[in-house]
């Protein structure tokens, strides 16, 4: 199944504030498994970075100028996502930056029912549990050590590791006839096996019988030659 884990950066939380998208990072995944298909773009959101944004993320207004508009980057973003449910770490607020971008510049806002969200995922399976993304990768064991600022390209492909462990693992991606642990399994099946006969001492028939005196009619009797 082919899905796309996305993330973005904005200049601030609200659009109806102004507020714009200034990067996009999504990565392929077949089969929880990431394909090495990428997109990924700065844009120059045609406004100030607020001092309290860039230390977020770590783009200043300088960093994005000349870069394209979202209206350039739109096709193909559009073209990479296809059809394939997103999957985004709180994703309606993705979702919600890019609608209000795709509506700019006249495109359809993207379906709900193709949203993942990672983040209500980790809440019902570790509720009360913190599930920020840097929460979930010390949980999963996933390298954190580059991950100074919130650099989309970076933040999906650490998501992409969290989302195959909140799906379950990397047990799908496993190819279990060739695995050797199942070989060794099949090849000790296969062995001649020694039959090992269990013994009842005298102390413990005494016992049994014991019990059984105090079971009204009792099944082992009737069985007993």
């Amino acid at each position: 199944m082919r899905e796309i884990v996305l993330d973005t950066e904005t200049t601030g939380f609200e659009p109806s504030e102004g507020h714009r998208v200034l990067e996009v990072a999504a990565i392929e995944i077949v089969n929880l498994m990431p394909t090495g298909k990428v997109f990924h773009t700065l844009i120059d959101p045609e406004r100030d970075v607020p001092p309290e944004a860039a230390r977020v993320h770590g783009f200043t207004r300088a960093d994005l100028e000349g870069k394209p508009l979202f209206a350039a980057i739109a096709p193909g973003l559009l073209e990479f996502l296809g059809d394939s449910p997103i999957v985004a770490h709180n994703a309606p607020f993705d979702f919600k930056q890019l609608d209000a971008e795709f509506l700019r510049c006249g495109h359809p806002k993207l379906d709900i029912k193709r949203m993942v969200d990672t983040l209500a995922l980790a809440r019902t399976a570790y509720p009360g549990a913190q599930n920020s993304l840097d929460a979930l990768c010390r949980r999963f064991g996933v390298d954190l050590s580059q991950r100074t600022t919130h650099n989309a390209l970076l933040d999906v492909k650490l998501l992409a590791e969290v989302y195959l462990e909140l799906r379950g693992g990397r047990q799908p991606g496993l190819v279990l006839g060739s695995a050797p642990v199942v070989q060794a399994i099949l090849r000790e099946e296969s062995a001649p096996r020694t039959p090992r006969p269990m013994r009842v001492t005298d102390e413990q028939l005494a016992r049994f019988d014991a019990f059984l005196a105090k079971v009204k009619d009792p099944l082992w009797k009737k069985l007993e030659p």
